[in-house]
């Protein structure tokens, strides 16, 4: 009994410095971002450099003007950035706050059917954990993510700038 105790607490531990999966992603929208979930809001695919997200337009996330409402739109957009910085602070180890401090947002066309959204920008953020680990100062963050929809044109581009910093004891 003692060894499969110390087996599962061995599990654990490992799996708190695993990196972020889409699953596991998409079941954090589901307890703690339902809106978001019920939207259609969906994590693809992430990696330490880029992460994309899907939605999909139906009758539950429409505008008025029968395309994707732009908060729906915000939404997995902001999940493509903020998953890669969850990603990285999982990986760092360290107990770090992160929290959107601006964004914006243009519009190309209507955003109807499948809209993939993309970041590239994950490069960066283990660099900012690193500073706001040794020097204890907040760090920003700015990325991007794009929206495309299914014949892989741009519908709209949105901006996040992300804080981070280490938590106070």
């Amino acid at each position: 009994m003692t060894i499969l105790v110390v087996f599962f607490v061995f599990l654990q531990q490992i799996q708190c410095f695993m990196s972020l999966s889409p699953s596991k992603v998409n079941l954090f929208l589901f307890l703690k971002l339902p809106s978001a979930f019920w939207c259609g809001v969906r994590l693809r695919s992430i990696t330490k450099e880029d992460s994309r997200a899907t939605v999909t337009f139906r009758w539950f996330n429409q505008n008025p003007f029968k395309s994707m409402y732009f908060a729906v739109q915000s939404m997995a957009a902001e999940l493509t950035t903020g998953a890669l910085v969850m990603n990285a602070i999982k990986e760092s180890g360290q107990n770090i706050s992160m929290l959107v401090v601006s964004n914006n947002a243009s519009f190309q066309k209507k955003a109807v059917g499948t809209i993939s959204f993309t970041c590239l920008d994950g490069a960066p953020i283990a660099a900012a954990i690193q500073r706001t680990i040794t020097t204890g100062e907040g760090q920003l963050l700015s990325m991007k993510s794009i929206g495309k929809d299914q014949k892989g044109d741009q519908v709209s581009e949105f901006n996040f700038e992300w804080s981070i910093k280490i938590k106070s004891k």
